[in-house]
């Protein structure tokens, strides 16, 4: 009982020091996973806390359900414009670009590094992928804005690359621990059916959680949280079961679901926003909690080579080559480079070979985790420097929230969406009256500047307002077409 009582303690105080230390840690430009993974070293085996957690197979099983809801959560805040934008030099980065990393990172292992071919590749896979806990919040922070492309295709290439990378670490650590009976290219066609089930599992499951969510009509407002848990859980697994990448299913049913309206929506999504939070602290301080100091700091100039080899060479190199053909340009590119974070995944992937027991797997693992740190405490430190020196950053704007909360029926087709008013529009200087608008639709208030206008039928319509309609998706399409004519209406 009295051991209960300190970890109930001890957890949620590791809880609230970490949102605190993060927040501190905020104001100098500090990420605060950099700060999580120092406060799990601190109080791991070797810190002031002395803390003897070992267990490599209940933190691997919490990275993984960790990322579950991180990929949702990500998913969730992704618009369907930025996917279709990306979404081929995206799928291109995220597999190509992980084998060229894996290649030339595999290479320099071995040559400088003192690592056999398969021990040398193995550390290039662990590596070689960007991380989506790491990307989605040091992106989505207020500090970052950048333009264009940039920031939806790290986003993307962040959650699509789990897969491949798990792909490449787990064959090449078949062939360390099997060597007679195991092959790269039998697994193959094993990682195509893992994408494209993922794939079609995580739009079916998308489409289903919406039609669950409001078919539900819960009694209680509560339950539609625990709901929504259940079946992103459960989307991961029956996509397992059936041999697709659980991880691409649960983000892309995060980002079909998100690009939809259904009950509870704007509830739902804060919660999974603090849920995601509440994984990633969880899983950096356990990975924190895991690493001893004095087998990284033996490491040290290993991984100071390997972080510099990553950052300046392999990850240019991938990047280079993968979206050159997609007319990048070359401030698009050191961007893309630069802000390419690595973070909890590899750590993960890392612990696969300690359960296997795999040679040499404690010093994949620590080398693994010196490049993380340096990775999120250099680059996420210098994401908003860098982008204004490239001339890519993007001004920042504040995430504007309005002052309700639609909440949809079943019996109910419209739908609540901020449609922009056009510079160059014709219903400028215009009232509301003036419209003509679509039977059943409603002007519910206009966003001008940093204040919200109730409407009325005088209103006028100025340039650069941004009106929230109520309206089917029928009436939408015509409020969309009015605002953008250039002609004013008569």
């Amino acid at each position: 009982m009295e051991s209960l009582t300190i970890y109930l303690i001890a957890i949620p105080a590791l809880l609230v020091l970490s949102v605190v230390a993060s927040k501190g840690a905020g104001r100098f430009g500090i990420p605060g996973l950099s700060v999580f993974l120092l406060i799990g070293m601190l109080v791991g085996r070797e810190g002031p806390g002395g803390f003897p957690f070992t267990n490599y197979q209940m933190a691997q099983m919490l990275g993984i359900l960790a990322l579950i809801f991180i990929l949702h959560s990500g998913g969730l805040g992704t618009p369907l414009a930025d996917v279709r934008a990306v979404r081929a030099s995206g799928l291109v980065l995220s597999t190509a670009g992980v084998v060229v990393a894996t290649a030339l990172i595999g290479v320099f292992s071995v040559r400088f590094l003192g690592f056999d071919w398969l021990h040398g590749m193995l550390l290039g896979a662990t590596i070689a992928s960007t991380d989506v806990a790491a990307v989605f919040t040091i992106l989505r922070s207020r500090s970052v804005s950048l333009q264009g492309r940039i920031r939806p295709l790290l986003e993307i290439e962040s959650a699509l690359n789990d897969p491949m990378t798990v792909f490449l670490s787990v064959g090449l650590l078949q062939l360390i621990v099997h060597p007679s009976g195991a092959s790269l290219w039998r697994l193959a066609p094993m990682f195509l059916q893992q994408m494209t089930i993922g794939m079609v599992a995580g739009i079916l499951a998308g489409h289903g959680m919406r039609r669950v969510i409001n078919w539900a009509a819960l009694e209680f407002e509560g339950l539609y949280p625990v709901l929504s848990v259940g079946l992103v859980v459960l989307t991961y697994g029956l996509t397992q079961a059936i041999g697709g990448s659980g991880f691409l299913a649960a983000y892309v049913s995060g980002i079909v679901l998100g690009n939809q309206t259904y009950v509870h929506k704007r509830s739902l999504t804060v919660f999974h926003d603090g849920l995601a939070w509440l994984m990633q602290i969880v899983m950096f301080l356990t990975m924190g909690l895991l690493v001893l100091p004095s087998d990284v700091s033996r490491v040290a100039l290993q991984g100071v080579a390997l972080s510099a080899f990553l950052v300046f060479v392999a990850r240019p190199a991938s990047v280079l080559v993968c979206l050159t053909p997609f007319r990048f340009s070359v401030r698009e590119q050191l961007m893309v480079s630069w802000a390419g974070l690595r973070g909890a995944v590899p750590i993960v992937l890392a612990t696969y070979p300690l359960i296997a027991g795999a040679s040499g797997a404690r010093t994949i693992f620590d080398l693994v985790f010196f490049v993380v740190f340096i990775s999120v405490l250099l680059q996420g430190t210098t994401i908003p420097v860098v982008s204004r020196w490239l001339k890519v950053a993007a001004p920042l704007t504040k995430p504007f929230q309005y002052p309700l909360e639609y909440t949809p029926t079943p019996g109910l087709k419209s739908e609540l969406t901020e449609v922009p008013v056009p510079p160059q529009s014709g219903v400028v200087g215009r009232t509301l009256v003036d419209l003509n608008l679509p039977a059943g639709a409603l002007i519910v208030l206009i966003r001008r500047n940093d204040e919200v206008l109730v409407p009325r039928g005088a209103t006028c319509i100025e340039r650069g307002d941004r009106l929230l309609v109520l309206a089917e998706r029928q009436g939408l399409e015509r409020i969309r077409a009015i605002l953008s004519e250039s002609k004013t209406i008569s």
